[in-house]
């Protein structure tokens, strides 16, 4: 079994990390530069560096973060947010990323995964779906894929839109779940479930994290003695370290007497 990673994820606005609930409301979470680096000191597998300021000027801000960062830590780095050619891949690699999410570009023009793996390889091509239930309560669950940070839906089945992207290019999904974001109520375990069973590449489930247990179950693989297990990849943890409730430390503490397989 392959060790599960712990990924802190730091959504930059104007230079600084943020946070939201549901993708709304959003507030200050402290500097970028200084999060990394202590993020990666207690023991990060990777960073997740998001700009949801969507406009040029945010974008060349989070690079210089990204180039600030890759000078001080060893850890893999992924960008995105505002990722919508080659060449924007081109230049946050160029930063110090060693891959790159794209969402909106890839619902608009689903070729440019392929390009992009062409281009850098499909390992560092990662599929980011905002994805949020449209079923009715009761009926069978069926999830759409959501643009322009989780404000648009596209209409677009969220499990077939992974299945053709994995097709394309992608070499690894990141999944967040609007429904749960920043709510503290834990992993939406059945679409990350869902999602895993449809593609043949990791999947990062983001989203939720509260406690420590629900991050070990979103984590945990099905032969575990519980009714709550998702089996993801990694699990991406935002609010929980920014706002000092937990450390990675703990998380992979935890995460191991539960019986999950973690990085160390």
């Amino acid at each position: 079994m392959l060790a599960k990673r712990i990924i802190p994820c730091l959504d930059v606005d104007d230079g600084r990390v943020v946070k939201g609930i549901k993708f709304k409301g959003i507030q200050d979470a402290g500097d970028p530069v200084e999060l990394a680096r202590r993020y990666n000191d207690d023991g990060a597998d990777e960073l997740t560096f998001l700009d949801i300021g969507a406009s040029y000027k945010s974008r060349a801000t989070l690079l210089e973060v990204v180039r600030q960062v890759a000078a001080e830590v060893f850890i893999p780095l992924c960008v995105g947010g505002g990722i919508r050619s080659a060449a924007d891949m081109r230049d946050a690699m160029n930063a110090g990323a060693d891959k790159v999410s794209v969402c909106t570009a890839a619902l608009r023009n689903p070729r440019l995964l392929a390009e992009m793996a062409r281009a850098y390889g499909s390992q560092c091509v990662v599929l980011s779906i905002d994805a949020k239930r449209v079923s009715r309560p009761g009926a069978c669950a069926v999830w759409h894929a959501f643009s322009h940070g989780g404000r648009e839906d596209t209409g677009l089945d969220a499990v077939e839109w992974a299945r053709q992207a994995v097709e394309l290019g992608a070499g690894e999904i990141l999944l967040n779940s609007i429904d749960a974001d920043g709510t503290g109520a834990g992993y939406d375990l059945e679409l990350t479930r869902t999602i895993l069973d449809a593609v043949g590449v990791p999947v990062i489930a983001s989203g939720g994290a509260g406690t420590l247990d629900q991050i070990a179950n979103v984590l945990l693989p099905p032969e575990a003695a519980n009714d709550h297990w998702g089996n993801a990849d990694a699990a991406l943890v935002a609010s929980l370290l920014h706002f000092g409730k937990t450390t990675i430390r703990e998380i992979k503490q935890y995460a191991e007497s539960k019986g999950v397989v973690v990085r160390w």
